[in-house]
C-alpha cells in the first residue's frame, strides 16, 4: 500500500508558464498535491522549448511538468477567467509567474481571490520582483544570470563572462518558491489565514551567490573569474592528466600533505608560497604549474585510485552519458521515465528531498494541453451542457485523443 505524502489533499491552481513556475508546481505534485495546469489555448510556451522535443512536445517540458493535470483556458475571454477565478476558490494555492500586473488585469490577482478565499497562498515569481524600479523589466534565466552577477564570476580567468549552464536562475527560483509556500502553508496552520508568496529570480540568484558577495560585502574586491577553480581555496579545482580532466579539491593542510606524498613532491610543502591556504590562494598560478605537470603523467583512473587510496577528495569530470553509466547510480530511481498514453516513455529527474515516512513520488506523466479539461470542470459541479457551451464558445479547450496538443503552442508571456 502506497504511504500517504506530506501534501496529499493540498490543491495547487498552477497558472504559470515557462521553467521557474512549472518546476515549482512539480514538486508540490511529486508529494502529493493535486496540480491542477492551467495551460492557454494554443498550450504555454514552456511546451516549445527545444530541440529535442518527444512526441511534439518538449523533452524539458515533459521534465518539468509531471504529476499535473491541464486544463486549457483562455484567461482574455470574460468566462475563462471566470472558471479560473472558480478554480482558484477551491484552490489551496495558487502560483502565477506572469510580468506584474498582468493577474490583476485578468482578475486573478492576490487581492480580488483573497476576498473570496481568505484561505489561499498565493505565491508570485516574476524576474526582478513585484515592485522597484526594475518591476516591469521583462527577464529569463539569462537575463537574470547577466544583472545578478553571476557571470562575471564564471568562466576562465582569461575569458568573456560565461552564462552557467544550466538555468540557475529558473531552478533556484522554483526552489525558493516552494520554500515560500510551504513556510505560507505552516503559517496557516497557525493562523488560519493564507498570504502572499513573492519570489524573484534575481533575488534567488542573489542566495545562490552567498559565498562570493559574502566576500566581495568584506573586501569590496569582486571574487573575478576563475575557471573550475574556487578563488577561496586552493587547491580546488579540475587539472589536465594523461586522457581528460580530474577534480580535486586538498586544501586542508592534511589533505594537501597527503596530495604532495601521492604525486611525489612532499617538498612542496615546506615552500612559502605554498606552505598555507592563503599563500596557495595568493598564489594559485605557480601552485597550478607545479601541481599540472605531474598530473599529466597518469591516467584520470589511475589517479582517482591513489588519490581515493589516499583520502585526497577528487572526482572524474563527467558529461551526462559518463553520469548515466556509473555502476552507482540507480537510473530508475534518479531518473524515473512515466509512460504517457499518447507519447510514450518521457524522461523526468526525481525531486531531491527524500522523506522516510511521506516519500515523493512520480507517478503521473506531464499533461497535454488541456488533458484533463472535462473532468476538472466536472470537479467544479458544471454539468455537460455547461461545460459543451464553454468549449463551443473558445473559453476552454477540450483535448481530443490523437492530437499532440490542442493547437500550435503559444500563450500569454
Amino acid at each position: 500500500m502506497s504511504r500517504a505524502r506530506v501534501l496529499d489533499g493540498v490543491r495547487v491552481l498552477d497558472l504559470s508558464q515557462g521553467a521557474a513556475g512549472p518546476l515549482t508546481g512539480m514538486v508540490l505534485g511529486d508529494h502529493g498535491a493535486d496540480v491542477v495546469k492551467v495551460d492557454p489555448p494554443g498550450g504555454e510556451w514552456g511546451r516549445g522549448l527545444g530541440p529535442p522535443f518527444v512526441g511534439g512536445e518538449a523533452a524539458a517540458y515533459f521534465g518539468m511538468n509531471r504529476n499535473k493535470r491541464s486544463i486549457a483556458i483562455d484567461l482574455k475571454d470574460p468566462e475563462g477567467a471566470a472558471v479560473a477565478r472558480a478554480l482558484a476558490r477551491r484552490s489551496d494555492v495558487v502560483l502565477e509567474s506572469f510580468r506584474p500586473g498582468v493577474c490583476e488585469r485578468l482578475g486573478l490577482g492576490y487581492p480580488a481571490l483573497a476576498a473570496n478565499a481568505p484561505r489561499v497562498v498565493y505565491c508570485s515569481i516574476s524576474a526582478f520582483g513585484q515592485d522597484g524600479p526594475w518591476r516591469d523589466k521583462p527577464g529569463v534565466d539569462g537575463v537574470v544570470q547577466a544583472m545578478s552577477g553571476i557571470m562575471s564570476v564564471t568562466g576562465e580567468p582569461d575569458g568573456s563572462p560565461v552564462k552557467v549552464g544550466v538555468p540557475a536562475a529558473d531552478t533556484m527560483g522554483a526552489m525558493a518558491a516552494v520554500q515560500g509556500i510551504l513556510l505560507a502553508l505552516f503559517a496557516r496552520e497557525r493562523t488560519g489565514r493564507g498570504q502572499r508568496v513573492e519570489v524573484s529570480l534575481f533575488d534567488a540568484m542573489l542566495m545562490f551567490q552567498t559565498v562570493p558577495l559574502s566576500m566581495f560585502l568584506a573586501s569590496g574586491d569582486s571574487p573575478g573569474r576563475h575557471g573550475s577553480a574556487a578563488p577561496y581555496a586552493a587547491p580546488n579545482e579540475a587539472f589536465p592528466t594523461a586522457d581528460g580532466h580530474i577534480m580535486v579539491a586538498a586544501y586542508w593542510p592534511d589533505r594537501w600533505k597527503s596530495l604532495l606524498e601521492v604525486l611525489g613532491c612532499p617538498e612542496l610543502g615546506e615552500d612559502p608560497r605554498f606552505a598555507t591556504g592563503v599563500a596557495r590562494v595568493e598564489h594559485r598560478t605557480e601552485m597550478r604549474a607545479e601541481l599540472e605537470k605531474r598530473f599529466q603523467e597518469r591516467s584520470t583512473a589511475e589517479w582517482l585510485e591513489v588519490l581515493e587510496a589516499a583520502d585526497v577528495l577528487c572526482a572524474p569530470i563527467n558529461d551526462y552519458r559518463h553520469l548515466l553509466a556509473e555502476p552507482s547510480i540507480k537510473a530508475d530511481e534518479r531518473f524515473p521515465r512515466l509512460v504517457h498514453p499518447e507519447v510514450g516513455p518521457v524522461p523526468g529527474v526525481t525531486t531531491p528531498v527524500r522523506l522516510s515516512e511521506n516519500p515523493a513520488r512520480a507517478e503521473r506523466a506531464a499533461p497535454l494541453v488541456g488533458e484533463h479539461t472535462i473532468e476538472i470542470l466536472r470537479e467544479l459541479g458544471l454539468d455537460d451542457a455547461r461545460i459543451g457551451e464553454l468549449v463551443h464558445s473558445g473559453a476552454v479547450v477540450q483535448w481530443e485523443r490523437g492530437s499532440k496538443a490542442a493547437s500550435a503552442v503559444g500563450g500569454q508571456r
